[in-house]
């Protein structure tokens, strides 16, 4: 499992299927247009991926303000209730290439520094009163935001932080000012907060809710720690997502060996920086490369040369060879289906309540990893949709038809884009009926029976499809 986790959770694992050229280029060389995008266009999409590119799309580095999708839907709809799922934003790398200076990276919040956020420093001293805030253990022991004039590994940036700022503004402009989600004097229970032990992901959740309700009230927030990166709670036992996994690690290494110019670059960056090249690989070194990348700092140099953008590329195509086959060959649709079903079924779960009128938890935030989203795309069947990048939303929004009260629905934004039609549950349904929205049944029905049908074998419920024999 340990390879797995490494090369989803700490690489970047790019882009699925939509390989965009940049045509209108914004200052940090990715166009506020290209960059909502995560569908592929056949008509305009080139069939050749540009690997920096794709890995500038992941940086998500902060610009102009972007437009959403977010919120939008026929004036006889009202917003009930709002399901937020974030990646963690920016961060240091949780890896050193070895032999080689660390990134000269300031995890300090400065207002002289860029990208900068118009109420970055108004959330510096908001933090800075939150000591007394009762979290979860072990999150009461974090520190609310990062401030190590040289980054700790794996310690969120400045950009991270501006990055959810963004994002909890967007969708305070939306949900709050337009459609009223929570009333002016909101209480704590209308809140459902929960987040990892890492602190990367706690600030996170932190600079989002900031950016979302601006000077809350400490009293009234509380974080839920999650042990698990899925997020499954106490349903975490699943021998057979285990199968899946191991299969896919399999499929991984296997397509690894075959790839003789990957090792062949290994094997120049381990002679560059004096090591073998197994310890080379072991370190893992895209991931530190993609932080010299996202924060344009030239790669680490000894006396033998130095690393290039040409082994950068030839790594990031690898990962995205690797993407597209891993789609074709659906182990890892299995495992996904599995391990997103416990947080599906709670959000499902939490629906459901509000649409008896219940008004606890009507905006619920998980913040989260790449290695989170990923298996929830996956399950849903969003499998053109690309790989997480940094502050990557996932929005599940449930409306009402004020028209027919008894009537609800569900709409999914990813990074934005309204991507509800492009889900295995819903792709079908605007072919068949006018509404602009997906029925909350057919939400409900995925996650109750879709997902273990979609599984194959007999299994009809969670637990029999963990342990169901002979797979």
């Amino acid at each position: 499992m340990r390879y797995f986790l490494k090369s989803m959770e700490h690489s970047i694992w790019p882009s699925s299927a939509v390989h965009l050229i940049p045509v209108s280029t914004a200052k940090n060389g990715v166009s506020s247009k290209s960059r909502k995008r995560i569908m592929p266009d056949p008509v305009t999409e080139p069939p050749v991926t540009d690997p920096v590119y794709e890995a500038l799309l992941y940086c998500n580095i902060p610009s102009v303000a972007e437009h959403s999708m977010e919120g939008h839907a026929p004036h006889h709809f009202k917003l009930v209730s709002v399901h937020v799922f974030i990646r963690h934003g920016d961060r240091y790398p949780l890896y050193v290439i070895p032999k080689t200076k660390r990134p000269e990276i300031d995890c300090t919040l400065v207002a002289n520094r860029k990208p900068y956020h118009p109420k970055l420093e108004a959330f510096v001293s908001h933090m800075s009163k939150g000591s007394g805030a009762s979290f979860e253990s072990p999150l009461n022991s974090l520190p609310l935001y990062p401030n190590h004039p040289l980054c700790e590994m794996g310690e969120l940036t400045q950009t991270g932080v501006v990055q959810h700022l963004q994002n909890g503004q967007l969708l305070r402009d939306i949900y709050l000012k337009k459609h009223k989600l929570l009333p002016n004097d909101w209480s704590a229970d209308q809140l459902y907060l929960e987040t990892t032990g890492k602190s990367r992901t706690l600030q996170s959740g932190l600079a989002l809710l900031y950016g979302f309700l601006p000077d809350f009230d400490w009293k009234k927030i509380y974080f839920r720690h999650q042990p698990s990166a899925l997020f499954c709670s106490g349903s975490c036992y699943c021998p057979v997502r285990n199968q899946y996994l191991e299969k896919e690690q399999r499929r991984q290494y296997l397509l690894r060996l075959k790839n003789s110019q990957l090792e062949k670059t290994y094997g120049e960056m381990a002679k560059i920086v004096d090591v073998p090249t197994k310890q080379l690989r072991a370190a893992n070194p895209i991931d530190s490369m993609l932080c010299h990348l996202c924060h344009n700092v030239s790669f680490p140099c000894t006396r033998n040369g130095c690393v290039d953008m040409e082994h950068f590329k030839v790594i990031k195509t690898h990962q995205i060879e690797d993407e597209r086959e891993r789609r074709e060959k659906k182990l890892y649709l299995g495992y996904s289906l599995l391990g997103a079903h416990p947080i599906l079924n709670q959000t499902i779960s939490r629906m459901q309540r509000a649409t008896e009128g219940r008004k606890e938890e009507l905006f619920a935030l998980y913040s989260a990893h790449d290695v989170t989203l990923s298996p929830v795309l996956s399950a849903l069947g969003l499998s053109e949709a690309r790989f997480p990048r940094f502050a990557a939303r996932l929005i599940f929004e449930l409306w009402q038809d004020r028209e027919k009260p008894n009537e609800h629905s569900v709409r999914i934004l990813y990074n934005g884009v309204d991507v509800t039609f492009h889900t295995s549950f819903c792709q079908d349904h605007h072919k068949r009926s006018p509404k602009p929205m997906c029925p909350l049944e057919n939400l409900v029905r995925f996650v109750k029976r879709d997902m273990f049908v979609a599984l194959g074998g007999s299994s009809t419920n969670y637990y029999d499809a963990c342990h169901r024999e002979g797979f």
